[in-house]
């Protein structure tokens, strides 16, 4: 497994002026924003992609790259130079209970060309996917460049103010897409309809040295307590399930208490655990899920968690914001080389993955709810031992998790040529 990459992505060119145009502006250089300033570049398209941080170095940002995902990289001929990065290859998922190992989800009968789920720390993959787009002429990468408003004419959105280190600058756009996360400033300034749904959770997040192996699960079950651990070389990326606004409650019962109940649900972590100190190593992740009732305005599209916060239920925010990305390229590369960009081209990506990630969101809510319930109660050993010999139970949930609703293929004929 990989440890954090030495390497970043060198930035474009200098800013020099306090103002440039192109045709297409992507805010946010996560999943959603490198994958679609690779396949915009790729097309032709004149883009540049804009980075808030210095470097794509996040702890609590998704590890998981799914077979559908892959499926895009080998459509796209990155798919074996993507394998040659450290990676871990995960067939089947497995959740601890007790000292018991139970597989749920099995990935090893898909229609795919990979059937594993592929964990890598997120600033490789974004790194990669940064480096193969510098190949392209048109494409810019903007780091440390962090947008703070809407450029307007009227009603149309016709780009950004950034903030850099050295200066306030603005980038002109036929296109401004915001996938700037669960917090969204474009969506925010942008004043879209937003609706939100009610989560049970929250997540802590913490690092752990490691000290021994453990087979790679879904995640450990004990002591009143979910537990994931990430596989991050020399240490286990983990996270840990509370209830929703908990946190000074479980603060309050102190940290040799907090660390006894992850010990009791993740037994090989316990040696690691001495190393939790202080508060401030534990971080929270409130968990949020919504969705725009309007993905766009004209010159502004919302795709990823800008358009649609995903829970943490099933690692699908990855996935679906790789498809956001594939199903916005597809639609929009030409209109955007040709300069035909309009609303209506706008309104088809929206048309396109609203309805699967409507489906993924409410399975996501059932989930986040049992998923409460599991941390609360003793988990029903029984049902988990049943599903876990049903292979046709694990063979569809492995098709759900793994390939989501409504896959994204490459159709553009102009993504295709390099």
């Amino acid at each position: 497994m990989s440890s954090e990459s030495e390497t970043t992505p060198v930035p474009g060119p200098g800013l020099g002026p306090c103002s440039w145009d192109t045709q297409c502006c992507v805010v946010g250089g996560g999943p959603a924003g490198m994958m679609l300033g690779y396949l915009l570049a790729r097309a032709g398209v004149e883009v540049t992609v804009l980075e808030k941080h210095a470097d794509f170095f996040r702890d609590f940002r998704g590890d998981t790259i799914h077979p559908a995902t892959t499926d895009i990289l080998a459509e796209l001929g990155l798919l074996e130079e993507f394998l040659s990065l450290p990676h871990t290859e995960i067939p089947e998922l497995r959740l601890g209970i007790s000292g018991q190992t139970f597989g749920l989800v099995d990935f090893r009968h898909l229609p795919s060309r990979c059937k594993f789920m592929a964990f890598m720390p997120q600033w490789d993959f974004l790194t990669f996917l940064a480096t193969q787009a510098m190949q392209y002429p048109t494409f810019r990468l903007e780091m440390s460049t962090e947008a703070t408003g809407l450029l307007r004419h009227g009603e149309q959105v016709i780009g950004v103010r950034a903030r850099t280190p050295q200066s306030e600058v603005e980038i002109r756009a036929d296109l401004t897409v915001a996938c700037d996360g669960r917090f969204s400033l474009g969506r925010e300034h942008a004043d879209l309809p937003l609706r939100e749904f009610a989560m049970p959770i929250d997540v802590l997040w913490f690092r752990v040295p490691r000290s021994e192996d453990a087979p790679p699960t879904l995640g450990y079950v004990g002591g009143g307590q979910i537990v994931l651990a990430i596989d991050r070389g020399d240490y286990w990326q983990c996270g840990t399930i509370i209830g929703k606004g908990t946190l000074p409650q479980v603060q309050a019962a102190g940290l040799a208490a907090f660390r006894d109940r992850v010990a009791r649900a993740a037994p090989f972590l316990a040696a690691g655990l001495a190393a939790l100190t202080d508060w401030d190593q534990i971080k929270l992740l409130s968990v949020r899920s919504n969705r725009l009732r309007r993905w766009c305005e004209p010159g502004l599209l919302c795709i990823g968690d800008a358009a649609h916060a995903m829970s943490p239920a099933g690692a699908a925010g990855v996935n679906y914001a790789i498809a956001d990305a594939v199903a916005t390229a597809n639609h929009l590369a030409v209109p955007l080389r040709t300069g035909t960009i309009a609303f209506a081209d706008l309104q088809r990506v929206q048309r396109r993955r609203e309805p699967a990630v409507r489906i993924a969101q409410a399975l996501q809510r059932q989930q986040t709810r049992q998923l409460a319930r599991l941390a609360q109660n003793n988990p029903p050993v029984q049902l988990i031992r049943l599903i876990s010999h049903t292979p046709l139970v694990k063979r569809l949930l492995g098709r759900i998790v793994g390939l989501g609703f409504r896959r994204e293929h490459i159709h553009s004929p102009h993504l295709t040529n390099h």
